[in-house]
């Protein structure tokens, strides 16, 4: 990957195309390139919508290549939902593709004039940039159809659908997987609004007739990457939970410790927990003639392979089996434990393009205003609708819980940087607490993800209810965090490294391998270090203080059941983890 694609939307004459190399940004891949060209080329005073803000598309360093997991998409920007920067992380296609294609980034730059909207082909051959009027109010399921139908069914897409266009701040990126399906999404801070506002509808990648990345060094290569597929294999989440059951292995499991959010952030463990746990969802799945959980990755080089197929009552395909967040944020959350309910949620979110996770919170929050009551399926579903309809009412829900809870004057809004939390209560996971506060991103779990040592006892033990130790926690686990988010690796491999010296080694050796320049732990920590810091240096010239990296005061004065304990974690503590 020895080059850069930028497209200035806003040039006269239509989208101009330029591809240059890579300059001051060599070396860099995923989210480390994201910051750093948001960090480098974005007045962090702009408007998230405006002319002035770049969406940047990047792929791993390792992806396109034979390295197992490296199939992960970065795409940053300026949060409209946050008005921080932004990195949202995907699976899908569309990385290993982008890789083979021999570009480190796609930035696009500026905005279309007079809404009119665009679509980009990218192969072997070059760029086209052509109008897709044609695809104007259409969501991403009808929108890959349409481009399937044109380029063929072996691309991959990355798309937005009607929330997109429409700006909305909770409106995602969609990736196609390998059934060319936009059921991967880079869902987090409003990306899809950024990508409405620059006039684009979609990216096709083909990368047919390409071959694989080739490594510096061949046989170091294969030696590592084998034995870091051999660790992934042989731990027990990533070889036996997630293989079984998906990421939804985590509901029983974080309802027992009774951390799992219910009604609105209520309490914290969920009486209909069962009825839509990842065991329950396998079964029925399987029942149905589904492909189940265990033969199924979301991009070609997944070994863990927690991916899954939804049919619906009728036989027919409804969704991606879905996920342990989307699970609890339309179920749980809202006191909905109807699988069936909920994977119709899904399939509405991602037709849509909305991040899960931030429509679940925003429906609970709508739901503690009486717009709906907690356990109606059916009044959710209704509310998703109006946002993908465009609603007066939809346009509200679709900018997400902050700005719903503010228009209906609720008080409760589980929100850090106007970002919703996901599915884990910071009063009984204190670790998690520390990272949905100070994290770059807003609450963000993938940011620093606590939880593996809190409940499940990945890389030691910290205890989960308690303030000690859990400051340490989070800041080292965010360093690693923007670290393997830079190489494209699924976060998922943390679990095995974080317990596997052997397993971190080969991973190390792997990258170093690749790039032809042997890496120690001290250079990942370095990486990682440098990525927060291009972060941090932008939202603080953004308008973010301190004060920002604080959970809302309930969490700190409302106990929480069954425990009945309160964020602990001081203020004066949390403003130490950037120490290093």
């Amino acid at each position: 990957m020895d080059k850069i694609l930028r497209i200035n939307m806003s040039a006269p004459g239509g989208p101009a195309v330029k591809t240059e190399a890579l300059g001051a940004y060599a070396g860099l891949g995923g989210r480390a390139m994201t910051s750093a060209v948001i960090a480098r080329e974005v007045p962090p005073t702009c408007h998230p919508l405006g002319s002035a803000n770049k969406l940047v598309i990047a792929p791993g360093l390792l992806s396109g290549s034979a390295a197992v997991m490296s199939g992960r998409l970065s795409i940053g920007c300026k949060s409209p939902l946050t008005g921080g920067i932004k990195e949202a992380n995907s699976g899908g296609q569309a990385a290993q593709v982008m890789g083979r294609l021999g570009y480190a980034a796609i930035i696009l730059e500026g905005k279309a004039p007079d809404d009119r909207l665009y679509k980009v082909f990218i192969d072997k051959h070059g760029v086209k940039v052509e109008s897709a009027a044609d695809l104007k109010g259409l969501g991403n399921y009808a929108t890959v159809d349409k481009l399937a139908a044109q380029y063929g069914n072996k691309t991959a897409c990355i798309s937005i659908g009607q929330a997109g266009e429409m700006k909305m701040s909770a409106a995602s990126i969609a990736v196609t997987d390998m059934e060319q399906r936009p059921t991967r999404h880079a869902g987090r801070g409003g990306v899809g609004a950024v990508m409405g506002s620059k006039g684009l509808k979609a990216i096709i990648l083909d990368d047919e007739g390409l071959k694989m990345r080739t490594p510096a060094d061949p046989e170091k290569f294969k030696a590592a990457n084998k034995a870091f597929a051999e660790g992934l294999r042989k731990h027990p989440v990533t070889g036996e939970g997630l293989p079984a059951f998906g990421t939804n292995v985590l509901t029983n499991v974080v309802n027992e410790a009774g951390g799992y959010p219910t009604h609105n952030f209520k309490q914290g463990q969920f009486a209909g927990a069962s009825n839509i746990s990842g065991e329950t969802q396998a079964a029925l799945e399987n029942e149905r003639g589904g492909e189940g959980s265990a033969t199924h990755g979301c991009h070609r080089g997944c070994i863990i392979r927690c991916s899954g197929t939804f049919y619906g009552k009728n036989g027919n395909f409804l969704t991606k089996q879905p996920e342990y967040e989307t699970v609890w944020a339309h179920g749980g959350n809202c006191g909905i434990d109807d699988l069936d309910v909920i994977a119709q949620l899904d399939r509405m979110d991602d037709d849509f393009g909305v991040d899960t996770i931030e429509m679940g919170a925003t429906i609970g929050v709508a739901m503690e205003a009486g717009l709906a009551k907690f356990g109606d399926g059916e009044a959710a579903i209704r509310l998703v609708q109006e946002v993908g309809d465009g609603t007066p009412l939809g346009r509200i829900l679709g900018n997400g819980a902050a700005v719903t809870g503010q228009v209906f004057g609720v008080e409760r809004v589980p929100v850090v940087k106007r970002q919703s939390m996901p599915a884990y209560d910071p009063r009984a996971v204190q670790g998690i607490g520390v990272t949905y506060a100070t994290t770059t991103m807003g609450a963000d779990h993938t940011a620093g993800y606590a939880v593996a040592t809190n409940l499940l006892g990945v890389g030691g033990s910290v205890d989960a209810l308690k303030p000690e130790g859990q400051v340490d926690l989070s800041r080292n686990l965010q360093i690693a965090t923007a670290a393997i988010d830079s190489t494209g690796m699924c976060l998922f491999i943390a679990f095995a490294i974080l317990d596997q010296p052997d397993t971190f080694n080969a991973l190390v050796d792997m990258v170093g391998a690749f790039v032809g320049q042997p890496m120690t732990a001290d250079d990942v920590t370095a990486l990682g270090k440098s990525v927060l810091t291009n972060e941090r240096e932008f939202n603080r010239a953004a308008g973010f203080t301190a004060k920002d990296d604080r959970l809302p005061d309930y969490f700190k004065n409302e106990p929480l059941a069954p425990h009945n304990v309160t964020f602990g974690v001081k203020d004066e503590e949390l403003d130490t983890v950037f120490n290093w």
